[in-house]
């Protein structure tokens, strides 16, 4: 009876342990391949590329590097007495052009005055010296409002909220007009963006809610798809010299699945995280199964 026992729990034993690995082997196979997560997750934000409408020397700048500014804060300075000056040679013409505006009214009017005692061909040159003079006024005016512009160009500004990185700009640098000068991250785009495997796209929905964990952070950062990558690039079709597409010939037998760019707008952020663009994450979002769909940054109601 013992030996029947003995033989029956070994048996019982070795069923239970299949089962086991059969079990752990359905999750595994589907926390792998199915579940919509990622390892390949980034921190992402836009970049503006700080670019003058001038050229000129640097005269001062205002920044340092990883310094934080607000929309409209000074970022650097260009060559402001040489376009001061500008403006007001500017000023100059437009006086020069004054005076001989002036100048031609009078002839103009005392030439009428006359009436017959000048002659018609007179009055004519007349008239046009006053059109000329005028049309010379109006391009001063315009010339005087350009070198405004110019000089008002001359303080660079920041456009968005963000943070100055990768600086590389000193006083009596030479910056040409419309070079970049220096970077700026847009700390209100900041996002992340996980690459998902195409197969695991039928699980992902607009609206779900994401946890993310970057690198070395010990808590989780959470929130909603925003947006699905509507195209990547095709590695493997060019265009040739007469428009028509150059298609590999080669395929390989193993078809490793596309990787799909996933845009997450983060929901709630603990205040001691340095979201950081290109740090690296594990975005994980609740499948479809698991949650009705909700509008994007919505919370679920009770």
């Amino acid at each position: 009876m013992n030996k029947y026992l003995a033989l029956v729990m070994r048996s019982a034993a070795t069923i239970v342990i299949v089962i086991l690995a059969l079990i752990v082997a359905v999750w595994m196979w589907k926390r792998y391949e199915r579940d919509p997560w990622t390892r390949d997750g980034r921190v992402r934000a836009d970049v503006v590329r700080v670019t003058p409408d001038i050229g000129g020397l640097v005269t001062s700048v205002a920044v340092q590097d990883n310094q934080k500014v607000k929309a409209g804060d000074l970022l650097f300075v260009i060559d402001r007495p040489r376009y001061s000056l500008a403006v007001e040679q500017a000023n100059a013409r437009i006086a020069s052009a004054r005076a001989t505006l002036a100048q031609a009214r009078r002839e103009s009017r005392r030439d009428l005055a006359l009436g017959d005692l000048v002659a018609a061909e007179t009055h004519e040159q007349n008239v046009a010296r006053v059109a000329t003079a005028q049309a010379a006024l109006s391009e001063a005016l315009s010339s005087r409002d350009a070198a405004a512009l110019n000089l008002k160009r001359t303080n660079v500004t920041a456009s968005v909220n963000g943070v100055v990185t990768n600086l590389d700009l000193h006083p009596g640098d030479y910056v040409g007009a419309g070079k970049q000068a220096m970077a700026l991250i847009d700390s209100d785009s900041l996002r992340v963006e996980g690459y998902f495997e195409e197969t695991k796209l039928p699980h992902i929905r607009i609206g779900a809610p994401v946890a993310i964990r970057l690198m070395g952070e010990a808590r989780d950062l959470h929130g909603r798809v925003e947006s699905i990558a509507y195209g990547i690039n095709d590695a493997t079709r060019s265009t040739s010299d007469n428009l028509l597409p150059t298609v590999d010939p080669t395929f390989s037998w193993v078809r490793l699945a596309q990787r799909i760019p996933v845009r997450v707008r983060l929901t709630h952020v603990p205040a001691d995280v340095r979201l950081i663009a290109g740090r690296t994450a594990t975005v994980t979002i609740q499948p479809i199964g698991q949650a009705s769909a909700q509008p994007v940054g919505q919370p679920k109601g009770r």
